[in-house]
C-alpha cells in the first residue's frame, strides 16, 4: 500500500455520519471554535447534492437554507472531524441526483415532497412517522 492510500485511508470516519440523501431535511451538527472555547452549532436545511470526489476522502454534501430571504449554502466534507453528526428530521422523494434548480425558486416552491414510508422501507425518518406507521399497522388488521 502507498503511503498517500494509507494516510487517505486513516483519515476516513470511523462511524457513519448520518445515513441521509439528495432531497432530505437534515440537521448537521459540526464543531466550531471561537477563540479558546468550542461549541457545537447545528446548521438545518435540505441537501441538494452528494459529492464522491476523486477518492474516498474527498466526499462532501451541500446543505441548503433560506435566511431571512437569502438563500444560504454550505458544503461540508463527509469525513472531517468537524463534522460531528447528520441528524435526518424529514425524508425528501425526489427524482434527481442534484437539486441545483432549488437555487431559482422562491416561497412554497422551494419545498421538496416528503417521502411517506411505506412497507418496502426500512426506517421511518423519526420517532413521530414510526408511531403513525405502527398506528397504521394496527388499524389495518
Amino acid at each position: 500500500m502507498d503511503l498517500l492510500a494509507h494516510v487517505a485511508k486513516s483519515s476516513l470516519r470511523q462511524s457513519s455520519a448520518g445515513d441521509f440523501k439528495v432531497g432530505d431535511t437534515v440537521n448537521v451538527h459540526t464543531r466550531i471554535k471561537e477563540g479558546d472555547k468550542e461549541r457545537v452549532q447545528v446548521f438545518n436545511g435540505t441537501v441538494i447534492s452528494r459529492c464522491k470526489g476523486q477518492g474516498e476522502i474527498n466526499a462532501t454534501f451541500t446543505v441548503r437554507r433560506v435566511v431571512s430571504g437569502e438563500g444560504v449554502e454550505r458544503i461540508f466534507p463527509l469525513h472531517s472531524p468537524r463534522v460531528i453528526k447528520v441528524e435526518v428530521v424529514r425524508r425528501g422523494r425526489v427524482r434527481r441526483a442534484k437539486l441545483f434548480y432549488l437555487r431559482d425558486r422562491v416561497g412554497k416552491s422551494t419545498k421538496v415532497r416528503e417521502f411517506l414510508a411505506g412497507a418496502d422501507d426500512t426506517a421511518p425518518a423519526n420517532a413521530e412517522q414510526a408511531a403513525a406507521l405502527a398506528e397504521a399497522a394496527s388499524t389495518k388488521k
